[in-house]
């Protein structure tokens, strides 16, 4: 067995889609010659805790930990709230107008935190893990990011040691949704893209999660990148479910501004109002629909569904182990799949997406029709994508579902998802990490 160091801040117990792709990893690379080393905090800042996925971790893994500093706590009481008050991701709103203390913890963040909140841990892991690495030999090093202060420890080692990295990229880090709303400096901004273009250039091997990505990457700089898309895991299909009696329409995962499908919410109100199509009938529809929401929802997302008069077919689930989430996926009737409306939507695959693949139930995705997740609906006909404004394919293609709906006859046959199961792209990942290794990687 070969070993592998991978440096990543999500793990469980934390929950939340941050922890699944290398948890999966992590899960099926003996399978392939590679044995995991996990060096992690201590006592990270936790915004929720799944101990559902323990289950996943294999047996004597070795697991080291260091303790972190923060600056949450100080963050926590600049804007009034809590110890106990757990951060959400990616800009999220629960208030109707963040207060100022807010926004100029966002300007903090962004300028003085870089390149994240995880910052201060680089040093002392880099100490750490030099003196650790003397007397317990690897034959790689992984980074996992974001928090791409995980990139900087890596890059540390390599300087040091010149053990073969790999740079894995879960989302963009300069290119991310929310960049622009950091209120980034001059001075700032040419730092991320300083480190950065730091990590990407002395990095054995960098990988990334969409074709689109990796064309993006090379913009920044013009290198071999590795496409290993998220996945899904086919051990955790659950037997015996049963689907939902009612017209349900789950989405799963934080629901963020940026996300927030108005064009859906028209649709569904119209349909439920209107009383021209013969062929339709929405009195019952209106007592069949009903909308999940699994996971954090911004606030404007809960203006957008006031607005259209959708409060009363809303069924807000706040968190669920990820156990319960695969059964809410198997039992809809439609997963509702949201890219987020950002000049980098072509390039954006959820980990979730794979997860619908696997529950076979029919995708609703809107986004692109010429992006990264469109192509793969297509290829695996696993549903149907509608651009962000387009009212009318939208439309039709909610009837159509329901129509099946009705006779009982709403299903999917997707077709060629076997190649996204966790463990063949582990065994991707692992050839990647062989050629590193020896040497002959371009």
């Amino acid at each position: 067995m070969k070993k592998v160091l991978i440096i990543t801040y999500y793990w469980p117990p934390c929950g939340g889609s941050g922890v699944q792709r290398w948890l999966k990893f992590v899960k099926y690379l003996r399978n392939f010659g590679w044995e995991p080393i996990i060096y992690t905090p201590e006592n990270p800042e936790m915004s929720v805790i799944d101990n559902s996925l323990l289950k996943d971790l294999p047996e004597n893994l070795t697991v080291i930990k260091t303790k972190i500093w923060e600056p949450y706590n100080f963050y926590k009481a600049f804007i009034g709230k809590k110890k106990s008050h757990k951060i959400n991701t990616a800009l999220l709103s629960e208030s109707k107008k963040p207060k100022l203390t807010e926004k100029i913890s966002v300007w903090i963040r962004g300028n003085f935190f870089i390149p994240d909140a995880r910052r201060f841990w680089i040093k002392p892991s880099v100490k750490f893990l030099k003196e650790y690495l003397k007397s317990n030999k690897v034959d790689a090093i992984v980074s996992n990011g974001p928090p791409h202060s995980m990139h900087m420890i890596a890059l540390g080692l390599k300087k040091s040691l010149n053990i073969p990295w790999l740079a894995d990229f879960r989302d963009p880090w300069t290119n991310i949704d929310f960049y622009h709303e950091l209120m980034l400096s001059g001075w700032a901004d040419k730092r991320h893209h300083k480190m950065e273009n730091k990590v990407l250039k002395n990095a054995d091997a960098v990988t990334v999660i969409s074709r689109s990505m990796a064309e993006d990457m090379k913009r920044l700089h013009n290198r071999k990148y590795e496409v290993i898309t998220n996945g899904y895991d086919e051990e955790t299909n659950i037997e015996d479910v049963v689907l939902d009696k009612k017209f349900s329409i789950a989405h799963i995962g934080s629901l963020v501004k940026s996300r927030n499908p108005e064009v859906l919410w028209k649709v569904l109100n119209f349909l439920l109002n209107d009383r021209s199509q013969n062929s339709f009938d929405a009195e019952r529809f209106s007592k069949d629909l009903e909308i999940k929401l699994v996971g954090k929802v911004d606030f404007s997302v809960k203006e957008s569904i006031k607005k259209y008069k959708l409060e009363n077919y809303i069924n807000y689930i706040d968190y669920l182990p990820h156990d319960e989430v695969i059964r809410v996926q198997q039992q809809s009737q439609v997963l509702l799949l949201l890219l987020n409306n950002t000049p980098n939507a072509k390039m954006i695959l959820t980990g979730k997406f794979f997860e619908y693949l696997a529950a076979k139930r029919p995708v609703l995705c809107i986004g692109p029709t010429d992006g990264d997740a469109a192509e793969i609906i297509n290829e695996t006909k696993c549903g149907v994508i509608s651009d962000f404004d387009d009212f009318e394919h939208l439309r039709d293609s909610v009837i159509n579902f329901y129509k099946s709906f009705c006779e009982n006859s709403l299903d999917v046959n997707s077709a060629g998802i076997e190649k996204y199961s966790r463990k063949n792209l582990t065994f991707e990942l692992s050839k990647i990490l062989n050629k590193i290794v020896i040497g002959n990687y371009y």
